[in-house]
This record gives structure tokens, C-alpha cells and sequence, in this order.
């Protein structure tokens, strides 16, 4: 699946054509916001859902660390009070 294309517009096109920019993000259009030529946002629909490409996503989490499931685990553990309810106040 090819990722979705955004419109580029400007900020006074933003401001002046809001209602029609509206109706295109209702419609599942999707738009990049520039301000002198520079992208400075996105303005995307909520409802729809955004496809990452696979690549994208391993690409990603390539630089994470590896983690230890056991070892996460005894760590949140060990750092959070099992028995809340005996502490005095």
C-alpha cells in the first residue's frame, strides 16, 4: 500500500480557505502546512487511521534497545510498592 500523499499549503491559504480545508480533512484529505516555504505541520483527519509502511516501522525500532522481559519486570517490581496499604500516613 503507497503512503498517502499530503497537500502542501500555506499558511495564508490556512487562514483563508479554512472552510474548504476543513471540509477536505473531513472528506480524508490530509494537508502540510508551510509557513516562507517551510513545512511546519500536518493537519490529518482523526478518524481515519495512518498507514506506516513496514519498512518504516522496522527502520524505527532497529535503534531501540533490546529488552530483557524478565528483567523489566523484577525492575517495575522492585520499584513499585506492593503493598500500598502499609504505609502511615
Amino acid at each position: 500500500m503507497a503512503e498517502h500523499a499530503h497537500r502542501e499549503i500555506t499558511q495564508r491559504e490556512l487562514r483563508n480557505e479554512s472552510g474548504a480545508i476543513m471540509r477536505g480533512v473531513e472528506r480524508g484529505e490530509s494537508y502540510v502546512i508551510t509557513r516562507n516555504g517551510t513545512p511546519i505541520g500536518k493537519l490529518i483527519p482523526l478518524r481515519r487511521r495512518t498507514f506506516v509502511p513496514r519498512a518504516e516501522v522496522m527502520a524505527t525500532f532497529a535503534t531501540a534497545p533490546v529488552l530483557d522481559a524478565d528483567r523489566f519486570r523484577e525492575d517495575i517490581d522492585s520499584a513499585v510498592d506492593q503493598d500500598p496499604f502499609s504505609r502511615e500516613w
